[in-house]
């Protein structure tokens, strides 16, 4: 039975009810593994919606980690299968506030890595440069769906606090929602993006 596609808001992409998530590609899954299960889920089951991220693979903490590992995997698959990559929507996430670059997140942003970290905010430098390293990693022209993982300003969101409550105390100055805005619609512009949207 075909699975049942769905719209993405108001985007015109239609999606299928499943999404195949990548998060520990690189840690828990090999390359081999995660190309294993993009053959079945995109061959043979017919998903066409695969989710990343540049933070992914987790968990952080696995020595086996590189940032950005779980988008190669995928990079890697498309470019041995270049016939797939028009018929699948990829989303992959621009990391968002973290004051020590997220294990390595922005390092890695380019190619080779920097040597040392930089902060993780959802400006406009930052989001150009994490784009051209999903980019990259992915070996595709664009991202079908851009999203900013977490938002630059205070939010609640273990792991980085172990709460589930707002606390007005955390609040500290963040990127004007509007500079992210003007970002993506940049990226868009230049054809780098096709939509954008928010992840947690």
């Amino acid at each position: 039975m075909p699975l049942s596609k769905i719209p993405i808001g108001s985007s015109g992409l239609e999606v299928t009810e499943v999404c195949l998530g990548s998060m520990n590609w690189g840690t828990q899954n090999t390359e081999e593994e995660g190309h294993q299960q993009l053959d079945y889920a995109v061959k043979e089951r017919g998903v066409n919606f695969i989710d990343t991220a540049e933070i992914y693979p987790t968990p952080v903490e696995d020595q086996r980690r590189t940032p950005g590992g779980t988008e190669k995997i995928i990079g890697t698959w498309l470019k041995k299968n270049p016939e797939i990559r028009s018929k699948v929507i990829i989303a992959t996430k621009v990391c968002g506030y973290q004051p020590q670059g997220f294990f390595g997140t922005t390092q890695n942003r380019t190619d080779p890595p920097a040597n040392t970290a930089t902060p993780a905010r959802l400006d406009r430098d930052n989001i150009l440069a994490a784009c051209e390293g999903s980019l990259r990693r992915l070996q595709t022209d664009y991202i079908d769906l851009y999203q900013v993982h977490w938002p630059d300003r205070h939010v609640p969101i273990p792991p980085f606090q172990n709460k589930f409550h707002y606390d007005p105390k955390g609040e500290r100055e963040a990127v004007p929602l509007r500079e992210t805005v003007r970002a993506m619609g940049e990226l868009i512009k230049a054809g780098k993006i096709r939509h954008w949207g928010i992840g947690n």
